[in-house]
């Protein structure tokens, strides 16, 4: 008996439920729907810095050394000592390599005894001749005598001049025997080891590499749009090239550094900026107004009537966090620089500025202010 009763309750509840959406429904189509558009997107513009900028010529290049050489064994013989570590920085005149050094003292020390000995037949010789000079003088020797002394002597003088030439050779040879540094550099790793016998072999023997680090070559290429662009502005100055004495315009360029903290290394690519003579007015937008799509670097420019234009523009050097814009924008233009996001041209682009304060954005150091 409960059970039909629960049911005829809930049955009720439920049409009154009914009832209730219905009321409701009725009273919300007596309403006007209209839709609402979304407001305009907000961004943030700024206008061009003016500004003189020192143009710059630039390049990549790369690193490379003044001076590299091998090291090699000029005379035959075994290592008997390395005095320095692979790598080691070194001063010029620094022994690196002690080749067998013995045999070659010997030899000097015999072409000395050659010289004294040729001396000793020089001076001999040279008394004969003066005898049978005075001899003839007075009759009392025969000219064959004299032809004779006169002969000895001068073989005695080419005796001695050939003894001391090997002299000087036995010195050169046994100055070869101590292998050093021809001017400061770093030396590379060994080739050869304690007791190799190095210089037996038609082709010479390589010991080490030295390398000079500082100074350093730069080597870099100019294009040919770089070369038309000095060549004109020497000619609205009046100039020439033959006005860049040492520096020649070509398409290769090189340039020497210091280097004295060893920095750069031979093959390092390096980045080369040189600056001309004079500043040129410029305009200079932020590097983060400036965009790029197939036809090139463009920016976003909001026009007079507040509608988004994309602009294409020639996009110069970089300084600091700016661009320079060489052509293509106007110093009164207004840029988009915050928001670009929803900077999409479109029909209208409402403005404001960073601070929601009207007036133009200048650039100042690292940060930009309200100037009304």
């Amino acid at each position: 008996m409960r059970m039909p009763r629960l049911v005829a309750f809930v049955g009720r509840v439920g049409v009154c439920g009914a009832a209730t959406c219905v009321a409701i429904s009725l009273a919300g189509c007596g309403e006007n729907n209209e839709y609402a558009a979304p407001p305009p997107p907000k961004v943030t513009v700024a206008a061009p810095i003016e500004r003189p900028i020192p143009r710059y010529f630039e390049a990549t290049g790369n690193a490379a050394a003044v001076n590299a050489v091998d090291l090699v064994a000029r005379v035959q013989g075994f290592v008997q000592a390395i005095s320095y570590n692979d790598g080691d920085f070194v001063k010029k005149g620094t022994s690196l390599f002690t080749i067998e050094p013995e045999p070659y003292r010997l030899k000097v020390d015999a072409a000395k005894a050659s010289v004294v000995s040729a001396q000793a037949a020089l001076t001999q010789a040279e008394a004969e001749y003066q005898r049978q000079a005075a001899l003839v003088g007075k009759q009392v020797s025969s000219q064959a005598n004299y032809d004779k002394a006169l002969a000895q002597r001068d073989s005695a003088q080419g005796d001695l001049q050939s003894a001391q030439a090997n002299e000087q050779q036995a010195e050169i040879n046994f100055g070869y025997t101590n292998v050093t540094a021809p001017f400061d550099g770093v030396v590379s790793a060994r080739q050869v080891s304690i007791g190799e016998l190095v210089g037996a072999t038609t082709s010479p023997t390589v010991l080490a590499t030295l390398v000079e680090l500082d100074p350093i070559w730069v080597n870099f290429n100019a294009s040919e749009r770089d070369v038309l662009q000095v060549r004109a502005a020497l000619a609205a100055r009046g100039e020439t090239t033959a006005s860049l004495i040492g520096i020649p315009v070509e398409v290769g360029l090189q340039t020497i550094l210091e280097n004295a903290y060893r920095a750069l290394l031979p093959g390092y690519f390096v980045r080369v900026r040189i600056a001309s003579r004079r500043q040129q007015p410029s305009l200079l937008v932020p590097n983060v107004a400036l965009g790029s799509d197939q036809g090139g670097p463009y920016v976003l420019v909001v026009n007079q009537e507040n509608v988004v234009e994309q602009r294409q523009v020639e996009a110069g050097q970089v300084v600091g966090d700016l661009r320079v814009i060489e052509s293509g924008l106007g110093k009164d233009d207004r840029i988009v620089v915050g928001g670009i996001m929803r900077a999409i041209p479109r029909p209208e682009s409402r403005r404001r500025t960073a601070l929601g304060l009207g007036g133009e954005l200048v650039r100042h150091g690292n940060a930009f202010q309200i100037f009304h």
